[in-house]
Parts: structure tokens; C-alpha cells; sequence
């Protein structure tokens, strides 16, 4: 017999299998003797009262021997001799569009500008060391995207595009934990998505596509109103394209604009990235100064508020994480934040942003929010010293106008220094994060303290462009071959939502080579 429960346990029953067992067959009344086997479906803590529960979903097998697969795997076909695409980008967008491609029967030729997966880890290194960024090798560019070493969270909101449970499938399908399958916040790591990543580029090749790194696309080629293919490092790529750049790719919203292909401005969000010592997190959230004791893991939190009719909110949570530097190009500095697997760091961050719409810059080209990305950026390199040391403040002296004479220990390698955010950041942002730090120290007593800092600038939260597209073909509404896809066509917002817009891209690609548009 095969049953399903909802429960909710202590902390320390859902920690411990023997524990888990012990307690369904109590609680439902039947011999622990004769389950076989417990999977989790779901997992969720609830941290609202004093008292932490875990809540389970679980399936339980009686007298049963559950099947072997805890996922369900996907089958690729050998498309070596099949018709070929072009997918542009290596992030998740276009990994999911390649491999959705070759379950169509599509052969798929991956360009990527940056370098591989494990190639990219030794520039990011350099960054602390050398204080420069390499341009198309840094935490946005290069195999597996910004996600790839920027913490590989697939939380996502976007439950209407597509299948995000197949996305979760085809990551475990590729060595990612089947916990992911369950946790109500799936998290792998960013200490080990590139092996997962590395698997995902290798199905691509055994089933017969094409992985190319290093390989920037320059210019689209155009036959009339219909893409035909596109050049990259001085080669002619030919076949429909789909184009999953990332929300980073500055020189390709530019030539889009000079060659007349239809884009808008779209609104993102600014601000910068706060971080907590993890063990105050901890207390605050479980609601204990013993912090999150032995069964549970480090505490996440959520914020959200309206301060002059513009969103103020907490965004890509990092329990027991780091802070990073995220500039793609010199004189700027970007910071985003990250987790190992084991979210072991003694420090907690998270990006606290601004809504910022289009309309709240002034003019009307298609450019402008990234324009006004661009400065804030200039700004904060200028005050960093005019390298990756980055500025930052307390939390507690930003809210009170106050500079920090000292700051606390960070997880942000390149260093920090003093400087008063409260001052340069645009009065629109640091107004906002003023008085929505204000509402959160209301509704979480000690999240606002001295002991938090604040590192400038997280800028990088979503793309400031839409490559427009109909809404049926996913094309783009006025040429034909061309699909924008992902985060960088703003249509995503994370790894979760990027592969499922992938997926939809090769979709609509595979009905328009089949004359079904």
C-alpha cells in the first residue's frame, strides 16, 4: 500500500528518518515494521509562532517497494544529422532551450561569449586579487549564466509559463539533489551547480549539438525581415535564433537599438545588499537567542513594504552566504550574493531594493533604465576608490543620516570602505530603503542594528530592457527567426523561470521550422 501524508513535526523528527518513521506509524497506527520505505514530497518550516514546525508532505510504503527513480528522467535523441538552431547564451535559458530542442528533434549550436564553467571560476578569483574584471568572464558571463556562481536558487513565482517541475527533474536528471524536488525553497549551491551545469552541456554533445565558448555574436544576419543565422568570433552561424543573453548584455540591447529591432525600457529594481551576522538572523527569525539550534538550517527572511507608491523589498535571500562583486566591465561595481549548498557562512545577506519604473526617468529612449543603471554604477566605483572595493554603511547610520566612522566584518572579499550612501544613492532610492528599513525594524524587532551593513550597489536585479515578442510565436513581433528569450528579453526572473522560458523559445522555434507559426 502506497499512502500520502500532510503532517507537521518538531524540527527534530523531520531531521531524523528513524525519528520520522517512528512517528507516522504512531500517529496512523500501523506496524513501523512494515514501512518499507518515507519520501518527502514537500518540505516548508513555519517560523511564525515560538514553537518552529516542520510541514511534510510525504509518501509512505507499506509492504511496498517504491521505484528506484526519485525523478523523472528525460530522453535525448541523436539530432547529429537533424536541422540546427542557434541558441545564444549558456545561462539557463539557453541550456533548457538547447536540450528542450534535441527532445524535438532539433539540433542545438550553443554560442556563449564567456568561458566554461570550471574556466570561469579562476577569473572570478582574480577579481578579489587584482581588483579587475574581466568583460566577458565574471559572475554574469560565461557557462551556466549569472546563476551559475551566484548561488543557483530555483524559487520561483512563475507557476503559469510552463513545467517547473521538469526544469527540477532535468537539474536532479543531472546530479542536482532530489531535496530540490521537495523544499519549498529549492536551493542547490553554488559549490555544486557547475558539475550540474558541466552534465547538462555534455548531454548537448552526446546527443550531437554543438557547445562553442568564447564566442561573442556580434550582429544578427537578416534576410529581409527574417533572422537566418548570426556572426560570432568571425564565423557564419546559420539557423533560427534564439537569443538568451542575460539581463547584463549591455553591447547587445546597443546593437539592437542601432539595427532597428524593436525593444522598450522596463522597469527594475535598485538598491543595495544588506548582511547580517547569520546567527542574529537566526534568533530573530526562530525566535530563540540559542539561534536555529541542530535541526534546522539557516534562517531566510522576506520583506516587502510601499513607501511612496514604489515597492521597498528583500530580494534573492542568501542565508549563511556571501557578498560578491557582480560588475561586468570596468569603472562599476556591482554586488550580488551567493550560498554553498550547506548555507554554513557565518553571514546572512540579502538584496534590498527600490522599485524603479520606466516612467520614473525621464525621456523616452528605449535605453534610459539602463543608462541610469549604468551611472549608479559609475557612482559607486568612484566611491569604492575607483576599484572593487565597495562602499558601504551600518544599517543604523544609514536610516539616521550618520556616516559609519568603522564597519563590521564582511564576506565581501575585495574589501569595503566607509562612505555615505545616504548622501550619494538617488534621493528616490535612499529615501525608500530609509523608510522601508524603518517598517522592517517594526515588524522584525532587531533586524534594523548597527551590526548589519549595507554594500553598494545591487543594480543587477532584472533585465532594463524587453526585446519585444508576440505573445503567441514567443518571435520577435517584427522579424521572423528570432526568439528572445529568458532574463535578458526581460521574460524571467531566475533560473527556474529562464529555463521554463526556454523551454517555451525552442517550442515555438520547433513549430515555426515546422511551418506552424
Amino acid at each position: 500500500m502506497i499512502q500520502e501524508y500532510q503532517v507537521r513535526v518538531q524540527p527534530h523528527v523531520a531531521a531524523n528518518e528513524q525519528a520520522l518513521r517512528s512517528w507516522l506509524a504512531d500517529e496512523y497506527g500501523f506496524d513501523v515494521r512494515t514501512l518499507t520505505a518515507v519520501r518527502i514530497l514537500r518540505r516548508s518550516i513555519d517560523a511564525r509562532q515560538r514553537t518552529i514546525f516542520v510541514n511534510l508532505k510525504v509518501c509512505c510504503y507499506i509492504n511496498e517497494q517504491p521505484r528506484q527513480d526519485e525523478y523523472v528522467v528525460t530522453h535525448y535523441p541523436d539530432v547529429s544529422s537533424a536541422p540546427q538552431a542557434i541558441v545564444v547564451g549558456a545561462g539557463p535559458g539557453g541550456l533548457f532551450a538547447a536540450l528542450r530542442l534535441i527532445e524535438l528533434g532539433i539540433r542545438p549550436i550553443v554560442l556563449e561569449r564567456g568561458k566554461d564553467v570550471r574556466e570561469r571560476k579562476r577569473d572570478l578569483a582574480q577579481i578579489a586579487k587584482t581588483q579587475q574584471v574581466d568583460s566577458e568572464s565574471n559572475y554574469c558571463f560565461g557557462e551556466g549564466g549569472a546563476g551559475a556562481y551566484s548561488d543557483g536558487k530555483l524559487y520561483t513565482r512563475s507557476k503559469k509559463r510552463g513545467s517547473i517541475e521538469k526544469i527540477l527533474n532535468v537539474f536532479c536528471q543531472h546530479g542536482a539533489s532530489t531535496h530540490i524536488l521537495a523544499d519549498a525553497h529549492p536551493h542547490i549551491g553554488t559549490d555544486k551547480l557547475p558539475r550540474v551545469i558541466e552534465a547538462m552541456r555534455n548531454t548537448i554533445l552526446q546527443s550531437g549539438g554543438e557547445v562553442h565558448f568564447q564566442t561573442k555574436v556580434t550582429r544578427l544576419i537578416l534576410e529581409g525581415n527574417r533572422v537566418v543565422g548570426c556572426f560570432a568570433a568571425d564565423k557564419e552561424f546559420l539557423g533560427p535564433v534564439i537569443l538568451a543573453t542575460g539581463h547584463s548584455a549591455r553591447d547587445v540591447y546597443r546593437y539592437l537599438a542601432e539595427a532597428n529591432i524593436e525593444i522598450e525600457a522596463k522597469g527594475i529594481a535598485i538598491g543595495v545588499r544588506l548582511e547580517h551576522p547569520s546567527e542574529l538572523i537566526d534568533q530573530i527569525q526562530y525566535h530563540n537567542r540559542q539561534g536555529r539550534g541542530k535541526y534546522l538550517p539557516a534562517a531566510e527572511y522576506s520583506f516587502v513594504t510601499q513607501v511612496d507608491g514604489r515597492g521597498v523589498y528583500s530580494f534573492c535571500m542568501c542565508p549563511g552566504g556571501f557578498v560578491i562583486p557582480a560588475a561586468t566591465d570596468k569603472e562599476q561595481i556591482v554586488v550580488n550574493g551567493m550560498s554553498p549548498s550547506n548555507r554554513g557562512g557565518q553571514w546572512s545577506n540579502s538584496g534590498m531594493v527600490v522599485e524603479t519604473r520606466a516612467e520614473d526617468i525621464e525621456g523616452d529612449d528605449p535605453l534610459r533604465v539602463m543608462h541610469y543603471q549604468e551611472q549608479i554604477e559609475r557612482d559607486c566605483w568612484q566611491q569604492g576608490n575607483r576599484r572593487q572595493t565597495a562602499p558601504a554603511q551600518r544599517m543604523a547610520d544609514f536610516v539616521n543620516n550618520r556616516l559609519s566612522y568603522d564597519l563590521p566584518k564582511s564576506s565581501y572579499a575585495p574589501g569595503l570602505i566607509s562612505s555615505p550612501l545616504h548622501f550619494w544613492l538617488p534621493k528616490p532610492i535612499s529615501h525608500r530603503l530609509q523608510e522601508g528599513f524603518k517598517q522592517f525594524g517594526r515588524m522584525s524587532h532587531g533586524f534594523l542594528t548597527n551590526e548589519a551593513t549595507m554594500i553598494g550597489v545591487e543594480t543587477r536585479t532584472s533585465a532594463p530592457v524587453r526585446i519585444l515578442r508576440d505573445a503567441e510565436s514567443l518571435m520577435h513581433v517584427r522579424i521572423q527567426g528570432l526568439f528572445p528569450c529568458g532574463e535578458g528579453a526581460g521574460y524571467a526572473g531566475g533560473i527556474v523561470s529562464a529555463g521554463v522560458d526556454g523551454e517555451r523559445c525552442a517550442e515555438a522555434l520547433a513549430r515555426y521550422m515546422n511551418g506552424n507559426v
